[in-house]
């Protein structure tokens, strides 16, 4: 009559594979916490950079693909060159474009007040712009109004949200000295995503520029909206259009294609951060594999208890193989909570929506048990080759 062979069932793997945990849980703790923080590290790094391409996406969204700017370049000898006053006329015409302003910059200075000091010029630009270039750049006031027919006669100006800060100026209705006249600011505005150069402008209207400072109608920066189907073929006439004696003098530049570039150098500082996430992973699967073989060391006598009742060296192996995996596996969902809350924090702070492919969870628990079931192997077959009598005698 032959004896039936003995079986480990899932759940004597599962309760021998904590009881080494429960019995040294310090050890155990720490040892996850390695592969935790390493776990974290790489989805929250994922979780932020996601949340940051979509709030990309959104803000494309909304502002549009379809801005093109044309500016004033240099000549063949390097010499810088003027727009011509009808170029926005010329470029209104081309067919597919639905909207075009421009806007001039002037060597006028701002200041505070007369008694600024004349080098504290704060970086900010005096420019001349249409009544319709708050709409074509897609921008907004934050407090007060846009340039109108009305303002365009007056000093009055509208300052950028960086300009208003450095001028320290809180609300509209505030004056500021600008070209050595006094100008009533009418309105500040927000951040301008294609156009981020109005940040650190003051606005004013072409009748008050050619009245005060005999400015002649040529522009510096043209904004021009076009039909989606229509961009490249608009992007190509721009230059011969409004220069056509000369079109490479006029650079063209869409500023959607700005802020696709800095997300994509956002995206490749990612990699780096996912790059060092990745060590730290390996530094605590290293600490798990640390920990199981002294683990062996230390329970060498049980070892050779349980192979003396009749525990084979697959029984033995497998548990210490389950010890390993489940250390790990606890690092890796503690690290993947921890990922996750950081992403939120980060979404919430910023003011992006949150995304967090499951992909990415599934993936970094995946990966602990990978590096739980490398580190556990060698401790696990070191336990499963050891002699009963050996075990036992030590």
């Amino acid at each position: 009559m032959s004896v039936p062979r003995s079986r480990l069932l899932g759940r004597d793997v599962l309760r021998l594979g904590t009881t080494g945990l429960r019995a040294r849980p310090t050890r155990a703790v720490l040892s996850a916490l390695g592969i935790a923080i390493g776990i974290a590290a790489m989805i929250a790094v994922v979780g932020i950079s996601a949340s940051s391409q979509a709030r990309l996406d959104d803000e494309l969204d909304r502002l549009g693909t379809n801005l093109l700017t044309a500016r004033a370049g240099k000549s063949l000898d390097g010499k810088a060159v003027t727009l011509p006053p009808d170029a926005v006329g010329k470029v209104g015409r081309v067919e597919g474009v639905e909207s075009v302003a421009s806007a001039a910059a002037l060597t006028v200075p701002v200041f505070r007040s007369p008694l600024s000091d004349p080098a504290e010029t704060g970086g900010i630009t005096t420019v001349v712009g249409d009544e319709s270039l708050l709409r074509v750049v897609s921008g907004s006031v934050r407090g007060g109004t846009w340039l109108n027919p009305a303002t365009s006669t007056f000093p009055a100006v509208v300052l950028g949200g960086v300009a208003a800060q450095r001028l320290g100026v809180v609300t509209p209705g505030t004056q500021i000295w600008l070209g050595g006249n006094h100008f009533t600011v009418v309105g500040v505005l927000e951040p301008v995503a294609l156009a981020p150069e109005l940040d650190r402008a003051a606005v004013i209207g072409a009748p008050v520029a050619e009245q005060l400072f005999g400015f002649d109608g040529s522009p510096t920066t043209i904004y021009e909206r076009s039909a989606d189907y229509a961009v490249d073929r608009v992007r190509a006439l721009l230059g011969p259009t409004i220069s056509p004696q000369a079109p490479n003098e006029v650079e063209v530049s869409r500023p959607s294609d700005a802020l696709a570039a800095r997300n994509a150098a956002n995206q490749a500082f990612t990699g780096l951060l996912v790059g060092l996430g990745s060590i730290a992973l390996l530094v605590g699967g290293i600490g798990v594999a640390n920990t199981m073989v002294i683990s062996v060391l230390e329970r060498r006598r049980e070892i050779g208890l349980r192979r003396a009742l009749g525990a084979t060296r697959w029984h033995v192996l497998v548990q210490f193989l389950g010890e390993a995996l489940l250390l790990s596996a606890l690092g890796g969902v503690v690290g993947s909570a921890l990922g996750a809350a950081v992403t939120g924090v980060m979404a919430v702070v910023n003011d992006w929506p949150f995304a967090l492919p499951a992909v990415t969870i599934a993936a970094a628990v995946g990966a602990t048990l990978v590096i739980g079931a490398v580190a556990g192997f060698y401790p696990a077959v070191r336990a499963a080759r050891t002699p009963p009598t050996a075990a036992l005698s030590s």
